[in-house]
């Protein structure tokens, strides 16, 4: 009897496609060829595809005048397919220790359509690709973020009232929208919910950690909506520790085949460092002009001085502490310490209080630099990584991995510089007949291996 391990096929317990007057259903089950689902903590939304292939009997034909034929059709004409459609999927784990992947539980988990392509139409078989989303996408789209927002609101307050009162839902909790030390008042101006909320994120400044750590990102995951400071999640504990190896594990005497589910199939290196492109951004040090409209002054320069250096200690990092080169050869200073792009803003100063007031709005002096140094040092190493289906891993978690130091002895003695943390970037469960996998792109900010990290 064959062992059954994460990358075994997963069964498709319910798969039942809506029309769009929600008055005709059709079990695709037997139909499905694959299905993909994807999470990204730069996305606002899931998203999934779904394959089929179906051999033109499975709905009766539907006739204006709401009576059905006896003669059954396809789905894409009979259902018919036009976009907009709700599919209420249930698939369940293939192993003990995966969670099942469920979009059934009531109408709101539901998914949906928003594009159908590579149709093809034979005479005695159909094939085509649903591509889906979740019912707040298609709302994000209809609705506009058109009120005022005091400037007394912290600005995690203003993301739970746009998620509830604007985007009607519910998919979030106290925890996943991460408290914000920093008030801001803001007018809509009819922008997407969406566009509004990944706004906002750049703006934020994590009450636990303080001004060093600003910087968030607002995305979708298949438990609900999350608005998490980036240094928040580097903190998390791993999810999971996955090893490379190139010999495949044998089974024990009890047929346990666990270790073989948390091994990196395939995994490549996309980007290791990008020095001039963080040098342009001024990731590292950076001068920042702000003019007060209000007494027509600008910032001293020294003090609109933005030093990594100064935050170096307050940052948390899935390696080891950030280290940056020396200017030239010989220098005492690196590249932390000079300047390499200039910021100019204008600060807002008043508009929104309804009494005359001195204090800006929420100051960029807070979170500007600040978030641009911690959105672009998270990218210093980016790798892509299979490994067998584990469906409780989610985009945003953190993940340990160790990969064997390259050497002609034999020895299983683990590269420190690759080896540690990682956070997950994105995701995709693939689902198909044959096989489960998990793909995912895993990001860094410091290279090496965390010593307070590794101890947990």
């Amino acid at each position: 009897m064959a062992q059954v391990v994460a990358q075994s096929p997963s069964k498709f317990e319910e798969a039942i496609l809506e029309s769009n007057d929600q008055q005709r259903t059709v079990d695709i089950t037997p139909s499905i060829v694959s299905f993909d689902y994807y999470e990204d903590i730069f996305s606002p939304t899931i998203t999934a595809t779904l394959k089929m292939i179906n051999t033109g009997d499975s709905i009766p034909s539907a006739n204006p005048d709401g009576s059905t034929d006896k003669n059954p059709q396809s789905v894409y004409n009979g259902l018919p397919l036009r976009g907009g459609e709700r599919l209420r999927l249930k698939i369940s784990p293939n192993t003990e220790s995966n969670i099942a992947i469920d979009f059934s539980k009531s109408s709101k988990d539901y998914l949906y359509v928003s594009s159908i392509t590579d149709v093809i139409a034979e005479s005695q078989r159909e094939a085509f690709t649903l591509h889906l989303t979740s019912r707040e996408a298609i709302t994000n789209e209809t609705v506009r973020v058109g009120k005022k927002f005091a400037p007394d609101n912290s600005i995690d307050t203003s993301v739970k009232q746009i998620l509830k009162n604007i985007l009607k839902t519910d998919k979030f909790t106290n925890d996943s929208i991460e408290r914000t030390t920093n008030k801001y008042g803001f007018i809509g101006n009819m922008r997407k919910p969406f566009t509004v909320l990944i706004w906002l994120a750049s703006k934020g400044v994590p009450a636990t950690s303080g001004d060093a750590t600003a910087g968030f990102v607002f995305y979708q995951t298949k438990d609900g909506f999350n608005f998490r400071s980036i240094d928040n999640l580097i903190k998390q504990k791993p999810k999971a520790v996955y090893l490379y190896s190139q010999s495949i594990e044998t089974y024990d005497e009890k047929g346990d085949a666990v270790k073989n589910d948390f091994k990196i199939l395939k995994y490549t290196t996309e980007k290791n460092q990008n020095l001039i492109e963080k040098l342009k951004l001024g990731t590292y040090s950076s001068y920042r002009i702000f003019f007060n409209p209000l007494t027509f002054e600008f910032t001293n320069p020294q003090k609109g001085l933005f030093k990594l250096n100064d935050y170096v200690n307050k940052t948390s990092n899935l390696g080891e502490k950030i280290k940056l080169p020396k200017i030239t050869s010989g220098s005492s200073k690196d590249l932390g310490e000079t300047p390499t792009r200039i910021f100019t803003m204008c600060l807002d100063v008043g508009t929104l209080n309804k009494e005359p007031s001195k204090e800006v709005n929420a100051s960029p002096e807070k979170y500007q630099s600040q978030s641009i140094m911690r959105y672009n040092i998270l990218f210093t190493q980016t790798l892509s990584m299979v490994v067998p289906l584990n469906t409780n891993l989610s985009a945003g978690d953190v993940i340990k991995c160790n990969f064997p130091k390259i050497s002609s002895q034999d020895g299983n003695e683990l590269d420190e510089e690759t080896s540690g943390l990682y956070m997950i970037k994105e995701l995709c469960h693939h689902f198909d007949t044959e096989s489960s996998y998990t793909s995912m792109k895993l990001v860094r900010d410091t290279f090496g291996i965390n010593p307070e990290a590794n101890k947990s």
